[in-house]
C-alpha cells in the first residue's frame, strides 16, 4: 500500500482538467504512479475478458470467430451492424480520484447501487449462500478479479474510484455497479464544440446544420460510427464528462457489435481487436524484432487457426488539428468533410500474462 496525504487539487493540464505527472506535487506524483500501475493490471484483465475469453466463447459453441477486418480499424470506417451474443460486453469507468457528489446528476451512482452485500443479493448477483467480503472490492485484494468478473455481465457501467473513506491512503475500489450515464449527447457535443471553439455558448447558435455537424463530429472524435450502440455511446459521453474533473480517468468499453475493446484516457483513445496474422506476416514481425518464430507464437498469439496466428492488435489514434483547440482561441467554422482522427500507432500486444516481452510495432491497417 502506498501512503500519502492531503487532498491537494491537481493542476490543470493542457485541456484545463488534468496535469501531466511532472506538473504535480510529489504526493500526487506518487498517486499517479499507483493509479497507472493499477491501470496496467486492469488493461490486462480487460483484454483477457473482452477479447481472449470472447474468442473462447465462440470456440466453445463451435462458432467461427468474426474477426475484425483491418479496414474496420481505420478512422471513419464503417462497422458491420451485427451483435454477437458470445462476445463479452461491458463498460468500466476508472477514476484517479473520487467523483464529486454533484456529478451524480449525470453519472448515476447512489447508495442503492453500492457494491455492498445487501445490494448484490437484492440484484440477484449474489445469493444468501455466497461468501462475500467487502475487502474484495479493492483493487489490491487478491479476490478483486473474481468480484470484477462476477459484476461485469451486469448491465450499464462499473465504477472504480478512489475510496473516500481512506483519504490518508490512496486505495481504489469498485465502488458502484449498474451505473448509468445520463448526460445527453447534445450537451456532450455542445461542450466539445465550445472547447474546440466551433461555438461560443449554445449548440444551435449557428443553426441546425452546424449543430448536426458538431454532434456527428463528437462520435468521430471518439472513434465511433454515428449509429454506435448504447455502451459505446455511453462510454464516449462519460469520457467527455469526466474531463470536468481535476484528475485523469480511463473508460473501457467492449462491444459485441464492433468485436473490439475501446479505451479512452487522458492521452486519447485506442482500439484493441483480435486479428489473424499469416505465417509469412508472423515471420516478418519476428525477424524485424530479432526473435524466433517460436518465441513470437509462444508470447504473442492467443490461438492458432490453421497456419495463422491470432493476435491482439492495438491501434492508437491521434486527433488532427480541427479536433484540437485553435492556437489563437478564435471561433472557427466546422468542416464536415475534414478528418478528425488519424492512426498514430499500430502494435501487437503480448498475450495477457506475458511479463517480459514488449509491444511490437507493425503497419497492417493500410496494407
Amino acid at each position: 500500500m502506498l501512503f500519502m496525504g492531503g487532498d491537494i487539487p491537481l493542476m490543470g493540464g493542457p485541456l484545463g482538467y488534468w496535469g501531466y505527472r511532472e506538473e504535480l506535487s510529489r504526493a500526487h506524483k506518487l498517486r499517479r504512479i499507483y493509479y497507472e500501475v493499477l491501470r496496467d493490471d486492469l488493461d490486462e484483465f480487460v483484454l483477457q475478458y473482452g477479447l481472449v475469453e470472447s474468442y473462447d466463447n465462440f470456440k466453445t459453441n463451435n462458432i467461427e470467430y468474426p474477426f475484425v477486418e483491418r479496414r474496420e480499424l481505420k478512422p471513419r470506417a464503417r462497422i458491420p451492424g451485427i451483435e454477437y451474443e458470445e462476445h463479452n460486453s461491458f463498460l468500466i469507468i476508472f477514476v484517479e480520484d473520487t467523483i464529486p457528489a454533484p456529478c451524480k446528476k449525470y453519472i448515476r451512482f447512489f447508495d442503492v447501487n453500492k457494491t455492498v452485500k445487501t445490494n448484490l443479493i437484492a440484484s440477484g448477483i449474489l445469493d444468501l449462500t455466497d461468501d462475500f467480503d467487502r475487502g474484495w472490492k479493492y483493487l489490491d485484494s487478491i479476490k478483486f478479479s473474481d468480484m470484477l468478473r462476477k459484476l461485469l455481465p451486469v448491465d450499464y457501467a462499473l465504477l472504480i474510484q478512489r475510496d473516500p473513506v481512506f483519504r490518508a491512503t490512496d486505495r481504489y475500489a469498485l465502488s458502484h455497479y449498474h451505473v448509468r450515464i445520463d448526460w445527453p449527447i447534445s450537451e456532450a457535443a455542445e461542450e466539445m464544440g465550445k472547447d474546440l471553439r466551433y461555438i461560443s455558448k449554445d449548440l444551435y447558435e449557428q443553426g441546425d446544420k452546424c449543430a448536426e455537424d458538431i454532434q456527428k463530429k463528437f462520435f468521430e472524435m471518439h472513434g465511433l460510427p454515428i449509429m454506435a450502440g448504447g455502451r459505446r455511446t455511453a462510454a464516449s459521453v462519460a469520457a467527455q464528462y469526466l474531463k470536468r474533473l481535476n484528475s485523469i480517468s480511463t473508460v473501457y468499453v467492449s462491444s459485441s457489435e464492433s468485436r473490439c475493446v475501446l479505451r479512452f484516457s487522458e492521452r486519447g483513445f485506442s482500439r484493441y481487436a483480435l486479428v489473424r496474422f499469416t505465417l509469412h506476416e508472423m515471420r516478418e514481425v519476428s525477424d524485424a524484432n530479432t526473435m524466433t518464430l517460436e518465441t513470437f507464437i509462444g508470447n504473442y498469439t492467443i490461438a492458432q487457426e490453421e497456419t495463422d496466428g491470432v493476435c491482439i492488435l492495438r491501434v492508437d489514434y491521434d486527433h488532427t488539428s480541427p479536433a484540437k483547440p485553435p492556437a489563437d482561441g478564435k471561433i472557427r467554422a466546422i468542416k464536415a468533410e475534414t478528418a478528425w482522427a488519424t492512426i498514430s500507432n499500430q502494435l501487437i500486444m503480448p498475450k495477457p500474462g506475458v511479463w517480459k516481452y514488449p509491444l511490437l510495432r507493425v503497419n497492417v491497417v493500410y496494407t
